[in-house]
């Protein structure tokens, strides 16, 4: 008989075996950080300096400090350490720092509407930005990315924004491609559907000014997107 279970790893505890609730413990932990598994990041570097109890990270490519030589693998932190567990392709996970629900495939966590045996597939995405307003015009450090097939891009006004009227939302050539003369006033909105729309080159979102320069104000970007991924060899 294996002396842990197939799929978490979880240890079995032994037939006259001292200290049992050393094993039980472990198995408890483990399955403490699996289950409803919700990971802080799945691209940061390194850990945060102070880890609140029971948070998860997967650690990327790249690692550093504590989680160098951990690729691949989830850290949860509890009691003051982490513990470092493998992850298997099929697990689901709740990306905190990026929003979204997402399945491991053995290699990055994804978000596919349809996926093939080869890891091609088809995700829907969400990003967002918050931008200060400053100028004639403002491109956004968020890029809509190269062969991404956009749905829509929305806006929400955060803050008032001064020195314009109004203001256009689009890229560069296409002023308002997602949207003209969009109010000013905090808390307008504005969801600009557009046909899908295939772009084939990192594309910012230019947000440009009516009736004057922008004076100030903060308005956030959500690009609503579809990406595709090559099948594997």
């Amino acid at each position: 008989m294996s002396e842990q279970s197939a799929n978490l790893a979880l240890p079995y505890i032994a037939a006259a075996q001292a200290q049992k609730h050393v094993t039980h413990n472990e198995a408890i932990r483990r399955l403490d950080a699996f289950v409803q598994l919700v990971l802080e990041s799945a691209t940061a570097p390194a850990p945060p300096t102070s880890p609140a109890e029971g948070a998860r990270w997967f650690v990327p490519s790249g690692a550093t400090g504590e989680f160098a030589g951990r690729v691949g693998m989830i850290a949860a932190y509890e009691a003051g350490a982490f513990d470092f567990l493998p992850v298997a392709a099929g697990f689901l996970a709740f990306i905190r720092d990026e929003g979204r629900l997402a399945v491991f495939d053995g290699g990055a966590w994804v978000s596919p509407l349809a996926a093939s045996a080869h890891r091609g597939a088809i995700s829907a995405e969400v990003r967002e930005a918050d931008v200060l307003l400053s100028g004639a015009f403002v491109d956004t450090a968020l890029i809509i990315p190269d062969r991404a097939i956009v749905l829509g891009v929305s806006t929400r006004t955060l803050t008032a924004v001064t020195g314009a009227s109004a203001y256009d939302c689009g890229i560069a050539g296409e002023q308002a491609k997602f949207g003209g003369s969009l109010g000013v006033a905090a808390g307008a909105t504005n969801m600009g559907v557009i046909g899908p729309t295939a772009f084939y080159a990192p594309t910012p979102v230019r947000l440009t000014a009516i009736g004057g320069s922008f004076g100030g104000g903060t308005v956030r970007v959500g690009l609503h997107l579809l990406l595709l991924a090559i099948p594997g060899a």
